[in-house]
């Protein structure tokens, strides 16, 4: 017996499901060449348009001439650099939380704190829609596993009343594929009730939301105390690469000595966090890039309907556009491509089936006119679809 796997392939490709990696050929921003072709991309998480800033290279170059290139080791070992240790001083002071712990990425600080806070005797509940690192760091944690109805603070309450152990309710912060914000008020109410801790992961948070750029606690206006874990990454907003969890000295303890993903592996390079501190200064201080992106989201809002388009819920930068079939996104994707436009189309497994969308992302770095050009395009795309639909 072996493994067919080009009839798995086959599959996928019939179901306008099969996955390709464009080849960007550029630095990101905006204006990009993608697969030999300059493109203008609205497709990456790099909302404040820090990914590609001098500045930000500067201190990376400063900072690999001084500390080198690799990690070397894991934190415990001898891969804790100054600069590591800085850029969690910064970070907690930033989140307001006493510590803050840094992991090479996004998955591996959801697994690492998932699985150190939970396991066998417990409980993690997490909403349906979360990313899927959180939704694999639950069923890897050996816990009972639970997941609420999507964004349904009523629906949560029943679940924990059956919780047992110690019990982790698990939400990302803005929704990556929806772009709606969790309603955290809600669910840090729910869970403080039944003793439960919240966990957040505000991967698209960070940057585009709060009156500091803080993201979804600070929106919200919520204490450590509603949300003892939080979580964030540093390769959307912030420009660069990596993650990290805030809390308490006890949390931040607990994962050193217990988050495997933490323990086992090499730390990021040095040069990483000098470019992620002076990327953090940036998001901290240029506030004009904040205000332009919601100034941008509030007009591609305003053109979407009226083209007719149909919008997820959304003030994020994060504006999916439904389409439901994935041969149709796809199509639309493509027909916006041959226009110069970049704009991912976006289909099950990491959508629910006959949910296709295009997720079109805003970045402080595009400009008006930039907008309006994909929104041009759109009208005229979508116009030529719904004819030949018909």
């Amino acid at each position: 017996m072996s493994f067919d796997l080009s009839a798995r392939l086959a599959v996928r490709r019939a179901d306008n499901l099969y996955r390709q990696r464009p080849l960007l050929e550029s630095p990101q921003g905006p204006q990009v060449v993608v697969d030999g072709q300059p493109l203008l991309a609205f497709c990456n998480n790099d909302y404040l348009g820090l990914a590609n800033h001098p500045l930000v290279i500067e201190a990376w170059q400063a900072g690999a001439s001084r500390w080198g290139v690799g990690g070397g080791a894991s934190h415990l070992v001898i891969g804790h650099s100054t600069p590591h240790h800085a850029l969690e001083e910064a970070l907690a002071e930033f989140t307001g939380r006493p510590r803050a712990l840094l992991f090479s990425n996004g998955y591996m600080a959801n697994l690492g704190a998932v699985t150190a806070l939970v396991g066998p005797g417990d409980t993690v509940l997490e909403d349906r829609l979360n990313h899927a690192s959180l939704l694999d760091a639950g069923l890897l944690s050996g816990a009972r596993f639970n997941r609420y109805l999507h964004n349904d603070a009523t629906s949560l309450a029943k679940r924990l009343e059956k919780a047992c152990g110690n019990t982790l309710v698990v939400t990302d912060g803005v929704f990556s594929m929806d772009g709606d914000l969790a309603d955290l008020p809600a669910l840090a109410r729910e869970a403080r009730a039944k003793g439960a801790w919240l966990m957040v992961d505000d991967a698209h948070g960070f940057g585009p939301l709060g009156a500091k750029g803080g993201g979804i606690v600070e929106h919200f206006g919520l204490s450590a105390q509603d949300v003892p874990v939080l979580v964030g990454t540093l390769g959307k907003a912030f420009g660069t690469s990596g993650a990290f969890v805030a809390g308490s000295e006890e949390l931040i303890e607990s994962l050193i000595q217990f988050a495997r993903p933490y323990i086992y592996t090499t730390s990021q390079p040095p040069a990483l966090a000098c470019a992620t501190l002076k990327s953090l200064e940036l998001l901290r201080t240029e506030h004009w890039r904040r205000e332009h992106l919601n100034t941008l989201v509030g007009q591609f809002r305003r053109g979407a309907e009226q083209i007719g388009l149909q919008l997820m819920d959304s003030f994020t930068p994060i504006q999916p556009i439904m389409i439901g079939d994935s041969g149709r996104a796809v199509r639309l994707s493509q027909m916006l491509r041959e226009r110069g436009l970049l704009v991912t189309a976006i289909r099950p497994p990491t959508v629910p089936a006959g949910s296709a969308r295009l997720r079109v992302t805003l970045s402080a770095a595009h400009t008006e006119a930039q907008v309006q050009l994909l929104l041009n395009a759109l009208d005229d795309c979508w116009r030529t679809m719904e004819f030949d639909h018909a």
